[in-house]
């Protein structure tokens, strides 16, 4: 395995220029399915990178239950610096492994939690609940997916501008918004590297709803005035992977897109253009990336097979 069992580990490194120009550059479902497929394959990969570290590191170990072979000079050989990076794999995939299931968990949390609050409620798409404090944001799953939203943010509202909001959280809905966010939540916990992934799809994800939100409201500027305002007065959403309309990111930004022409929808940038060797090169690094990790896994399976005392 040599040294390329630690290239999936630093190759995120090269997605952060195309995290950067396809928020700027692509249309909002593009960046986000193709930010959300990067950041998964290459936290996947680093991942299993450590993995097969650890079981070098771990197999050293006295009083360990592993196969005796597995320590044998054999298998240290596969990996440099077997036993410095062996045992530091050790505790860096138990922290992934620790901080990813707390995140899993508290987001089902605060789902469950939303959900029981709603419970006595009719069953409508639409939840507005009387509270002093302006949110908005959409809840999927459940018996149905529903929007929930405050009476004080819609009062601080025109009517069009409430149908935007409406039409917005049923876009992150329709979409399934909270999966790419969450996806890349966990990737960026997986690798570091990854956060600027997760900070692009993110702004992605809530410029794709204000497309679609423009789209049915037919006024682009009523949208953008609506975002402006939600942001004034909105503390957000109860967790970050749950997608609302004053989400906490670049509001102006977004209200600036808003304000400009609608982007032109294309499923793949050309590579003559800035963007386009961006997404090539994040492509290039996913691809071997994942290489890198199944020509690993199977050379230390082989190592490991043939180590292993029958």
């Amino acid at each position: 395995m040599g040294v390329f069992v630690f290239l999936p580990l630093v190759l995120p490194l090269t997605a952060w220029p195309v995290a950067r120009l396809a928020e700027q550059r692509l249309h909002p479902r593009t960046a986000t399915r193709l930010l959300t497929a990067v950041a998964a394959v290459m936290a996947l990969c680093s991942t299993v990178c450590l993995a097969l570290v650890m079981v070098v590191g771990t197999a050293q170990l006295p009083g360990n239950p592993l196969p005796d072979g597995w320590s044998d000079p054999e298998v240290r050989a596969a990996v440099p610096y077997d036993e410095v990076v062996g045992k530091a794999a050790i505790p860096a995939l138990c922290a992934v492994l620790l901080v990813s299931v707390r995140a899993l968990w508290r987001h089902g949390r605060v789902r469950r939690r939303a959900h029981r609050a709603l419970a006595g409620l009719r069953g409508t798409g639409v939840a507005v609940l009387p509270d002093d404090v302006p949110y908005a944001y959409a809840l999927p799953g459940g018996r149905r997916d529903r929007v929930v939203v405050s009476t004080a943010l819609l009062d601080c509202l025109e009517p069009a501008e409430r149908r935007a909001l409406f039409a917005h959280e049923r876009a992150h809905l329709a979409a399934r918004h909270h999966r790419f966010l969450l996806a890349v939540r966990l990737a960026a916990l997986a690798n570091p590297f990854l956060r600027p992934l997760r900070t692009a799809v993110s702004y992605t994800a809530e410029r794709w709803a204000d497309e679609a939100a423009a789209k049915v409201v037919g006024d682009r500027r009523t949208v953008a005035t609506a975002i402006g305002k939600a942001a004034l007065v909105s503390r957000g959403t109860p967790v970050a992977t749950l997608a609302g309309l004053a989400a906490p990111g670049p509001v102006p930004r977004r209200v600036a897109a808003l304000l400009g022409p609608a982007p032109a929808v294309r499923t793949w940038p050309s590579l003559f253009t800035s963007v386009g060797l961006a997404a090539w090169a994040a492509a290039a690094g996913t691809a071997v990336s994942a290489m890198s990790s199944a020509n690993s896994a199977v050379t230390m399976f082989l190592i490991l097979r043939a180590a292993t005392p029958l």
